[in-house]
Formats: C-alpha cells, structure tokens, sequence
C-alpha cells in the first residue's frame, strides 16, 4: 500500500508527518522508533524498531563490505 505525506516545515527543520493508516499498517504509536535505510533506486524503508534489529542491520554492513567486490559484480 502507497501512503502519500508532503514534506512540511517544523521548526527550523524539515519533516513528514506520517498518515493514521500508515502508523497502524506498522504497528506504532506516539514514540515510538522508526528505522530509515537506504533501499535500491533511492527509495528508503521505514520500519519500526524490533528486537534485534540493529544487530541485523550491523551483520549486514559487515558482510556488504567483506563481500563488498563480489557484490559489485553481482550488480552489475
């Protein structure tokens, strides 16, 4: 599902402000923490904190950049 938010003015920064249905789609509430990562064609994830989820993420970075070389190749 597609959830459409424009970019608006809040303090001397800028921000989104999430829809209602896409708070209940990911399953948060006020204070809760979002995660955003890069993902291919320079979109970007959201997704709420979960247990081990920074473990996840850091394992991933190690192994992209081990296999940094062989991943490349495989891209292309």
């Amino acid at each position: 599902m597609a959830y459409k938010t424009k970019i608006r003015k809040i303090g001397n920064s800028l921000g989104i402000v999430l829809p209602k249905e896409a708070l209940l789609a990911m399953k948060v509430e006020e204070g809760a923490t979002l995660y955003i990562t890069e993902a291919p064609k320079g979109a970007l994830l959201v997704t709420p904190e979960e247990e081990d989820f920074i473990d996840m993420m850091e394992l991933a970075e190690k192994g992209m950049q081990k296999y940094r070389n062989a991943l490349r190749e495989l891209a292309k």
